[in-house]
């Protein structure tokens, strides 16, 4: 087996016009409550994403240690956030939807109808689940799982993967599955399906999951656990993209970010493979009291994709106890009881 160069999502960016408001939301009915940064400063690396200017922003990166990636709730505060000037649709291109994961599919319906908009309890391709919005019009699907970390009071656990439009499937796939590899295609298929929420019934899609499962192999992955990436592919239309004439950072989600367990390595094998890095800091990057590289790539369809090799990362800010990753000098996973330290710092409603 390949060695892996990514040990799993990390975080998927999403943009609001507030930030304070945003994240009490996604604690209080998703579970993300154990902060790991709360930063307000410049995104100067990004510039060529944000309209040859230099913006400010208040950025949160939220876990929750029920397992599987966090949340970075983004807000820019030098400029209005803008909203997509269409209503977002499957087969549209970028990031349509977070799929999160649930322990008991049927509790986290029963929960959800109570806290969002949401579709009906169904078979999707490769699990049992159901599509709902959030009350900022992003999209999201809850599903079945096999990975866990731990139990919290919420039926939702965290990030389990994301729906991304493309114009053509033969040409993206090829690009997840150098980023995943080693994974697996469990479906691959064209047709109607009842499940998705498009406005227009009746429209074939052709629709491929690709499956990174979890592996003990890096820091975070017992906590990150599997990764499912849906590629949807409009067939009866033209798809819109989510951030034409948008700045990275507005309204909708701006990047799904994965664990990266070796920058240099990776930054070779997507630039060999034609997907070089579009912003990369070199070396270690602070955010609050956390730090790490981080580079962005983009998908065939112009996606942005975040890779964090993260270097510095608090367990109990309290007492200034900082996780030092770089002095490892193996990828075996951190103990459970390290990682559920994190949740010392829990914020409760």
């Amino acid at each position: 087996m390949n060695t892996p160069l990514i040990s799993g999502i990390q975080q998927v960016g999403v943009g609001v016009s507030d930030v304070t408001k945003a994240w009490q939301w996604y604690r209080q009915v998703m579970g993300f409550d154990v902060p790991v940064f709360n930063d307000q400063a410049e995104a100067k690396l990004m510039i060529d994403y944000t309209g040859g200017e230099v913006h400010s922003r208040h950025a949160v990166m939220a876990l929750n240690m029920a397992g599987g990636g966090g949340l970075e709730i983004w807000q820019f505060t030098s400029r209005e956030p803008e909203v997509c000037a269409f209503h977002p649709e499957p087969g549209d291109l970028g990031i349509y939807a977070i799929r999160f994961k649930a322990p008991d599919i049927q509790k986290a319906y029963e929960w959800m109808q109570q806290k969002a908009q949401v579709g009906l309890l169904s078979q999707f391709p490769d699990a049992k689940g159901f599509w709902g919005v959030d009350p900022y019009g992003n999209a999201f699907q809850v599903t079945e799982d096999s990975s866990w970390f731990g139990q919290t009071d919420k039926p939702i656990g965290g990030v389990a993967g994301v729906v991304i439009g493309v114009s053509d499937v033969d040409k993206a796939l090829p690009f997840y599955q150098t980023l995943l590899n080693p994974c697996e295609i469990v479906y691959d298929q064209t047709a109607q399906f009842a499940d998705i929420p498009a406005s227009v019934p009746n429209q074939r899609y052709r629709r491929v999951v690709v499956r990174k499962k979890a592996i003990r192999h890096g820091a975070f992955s017992q906590l990150l656990g599997n990764v499912q990436i849906e590629l949807i592919q409009a067939l009866d239309r033209e798809p819109r993209k989510l951030f034409a004439d948008r700045y990275w950072g507005d309204c909708g989600f701006i990047h799904v970010c994965f664990d990266t367990l070796d920058m240099p390595a990776l930054k070779s094998l997507l630039t060999g493979k034609g997907y070089p890095f579009t912003v990369d800091s070199g070396g270690s990057f602070g955010m609050e009291s956390a730090a790490g590289r981080f580079a962005y790539v983009e998908d065939p369809d112009g996606t942005l994709i975040e890779l964090v090799e993260t270097h510095k990362l608090p367990i109990l800010k309290k007492i200034g106890w900082y996780l030092n990753l770089q002095k490892r000098k193996h990828q075996r996973p951190l103990p459970n009881w390290m990682l559920r330290m994190l949740s010392i710092s829990r914020v409760r409603d």
